[in-house]
C-alpha cells in the first residue's frame, strides 16, 4: 500500500513530473519519462537505473 502523502510529495527524479501508483504492478508510474520505478517492502526506489521502461500500451 503506497501512502498517499508520500505519493504527493515524491515527483520523476528524471523530469521532474509527477508519478502515478499501479498497484496492479506496485510500481510508481513517470509517464513523462517512460518508466517504472518499483515499491520493495514499503520504499520506492527512485534510481532511473533501477526502474522498468514502459511498453507502448502502457504509455497510451
Amino acid at each position: 500500500m503506497m501512502d498517499t502523502k508520500l505519493l504527493q510529495i515524491l515527483v520523476c527524479p528524471v523530469t521532474k513530473g509527477s508519478l502515478i501508483f499501479n498497484k496492479a504492478t506496485n510500481e510508481l508510474i513517470s509517464k513523462s519519462a517512460g518508466l517504472a520505478y518499483p515499491i520493495k517492502d514499503g520504499i520506492p526506489v527512485m534510481l532511473e537505473e533501477e526502474a522498468r521502461k514502459l511498453t507502448d500500451e502502457e504509455l497510451a
